[in-house]
């Protein structure tokens, strides 16, 4: 066992701290020069190796917070094999469901003593596919992601399943990929909206989705059509639009309440697809929610401040989030065993605003 007896004097610690860090970060090999012992001592001692006697460890701990000792995470990557970096794909960071997200995701991995790399696709496919090769080569140890509007071929990602690299898929997600999956109850989410309409009075409930491939408008899709079916209101194809984004809601809503026969009511698939909504029907003269209710869905930030306030269905991407990032450090332990992937389900709730209260009810 070795044993060393150090003395330590230090007379004026900060004048060692300009010697040493003038121009560099202090090492390893900086401690054991001043303390006269060999580097691999120091390292033990940093570690508190019970192998290295309680002065000499105190000693070595000592001066290194003195010199401001930080590790080399470079080399310890390299050492150990992980990067210690989660890679996160997200398909916009101003939505504030993402943004939320990706909070949720920091908190946890900052915690574990993970960095993250983000990156946005803006919807687009071709960008996904470039950040997924760079997370590649950033030897990242695991990834979270929700996929890009356009993407329908998740052979990229497969990439990171062959390199044994972990992925957890949220919110939008497929059963093509090996991967654990963090989902919101969109059916039971989508169903309280549409019930909400339904007591409300409204009959004529038209509902804006995104594309047909998306799990998300799936699911969206079924939960507002389980509740016109419990209340035995009749499925209307002409009433479901393809319709996701504020712009595209304007045009559309314009287009559709120029008619005679239109809606008196108004799902989103998303709350700023929603607030387009409120825009165009403001420039039809029609009133919300005397005229026509509309409801969101996310509970972001806009569906506080639009007026009339939106009612919507609170997603709790924050929570997702921290889920998402438990579920991929719990892959990291258990990188090497068989354990299933699983699938985990956040709940939502309906959260009511003036935007679908009719007759102040």
């Amino acid at each position: 066992m070795c044993k060393h007896f150090i003395y330590l004097r230090v007379n004026d610690p900060f004048q060692i701290i300009l010697t040493m860090m003038r121009s560099r970060q202090v090492t390893i090999k900086d401690i054991a020069k001043r303390l006269g012992i060999s580097p691999s001592t120091v390292s033990r001692a940093l570690k508190d190796h019970p192998d290295i006697s309680y002065n000499t460890r105190k000693a070595v701990q000592e001066l290194a917070q003195i010199l401001g000792y930080k590790p080399n995470e470079v080399a310890l990557s390299l050492r150990t094999s992980q990067s210690k970096i989660i890679g996160v794909i997200v398909p916009e960071i101003v939505h504030h469901f993402f943004s939320s997200i990706i909070s949720g995701i920091e908190e946890v991995a900052n915690e574990a003593g993970y960095y993250v790399m983000i990156f946005q696709t803006n919807e687009s496919y071709k960008k996904e596919l470039v950040y997924s090769q760079t997370l590649i080569s950033s030897r990242i140890d695991g990834l979270i992601v929700s996929f890009s509007k356009e993407t329908t071929d998740f052979e990229h990602f497969n990439t990171f399943v062959k390199n044994n690299i972990p992925i957890v898929l949220f919110d939008r997600v497929t059963d093509d990929l090996e991967a654990d999956k963090v989902l919101s109850d969109d059916v039971k989410g989508a169903f309280l909206i549409t019930e909400h309409l339904i007591q409300q009075g409204y009959r004529r409930i038209a509902h804006y989705g995104s594309p047909d491939y998306m799990n998300i408008s799936q699911s969206r899709l079924k939960g507002y059509k389980n509740a016109l079916e419990k209340y035995n209101i009749p499925f209307d194809k002409d009433l479901v639009f393809k319709c996701d984004t504020h712009e595209d809601s304007i045009k559309l809503t314009q287009k559709i309440f120029s008619e005679k026969n239109h809606p008196d009511a108004v799902f989103a698939v998303n709350d700023l697809t929603a607030t387009g909504v409120i825009v165009a029907l403001r420039k039809t003269g029609l009133r919300v929610p005397e005229d026509v209710a509309v409801a969101g869905y996310t509970n972001a930030l806009v569906s506080k401040i639009v007026d009339p306030p939106l009612s919507t269905v609170d997603q709790h991407g924050y929570e997702m989030g921290q889920e998402a990032a438990r579920m991929l450090l719990h892959r990291l332990r258990k990188r090497n065993s068989e354990t299933p992937f699983e699938t985990r389900i956040v709940k939502t709730n309906l959260v009511i605003r003036e935007s679908t209260i009719k007759n102040n009810k």
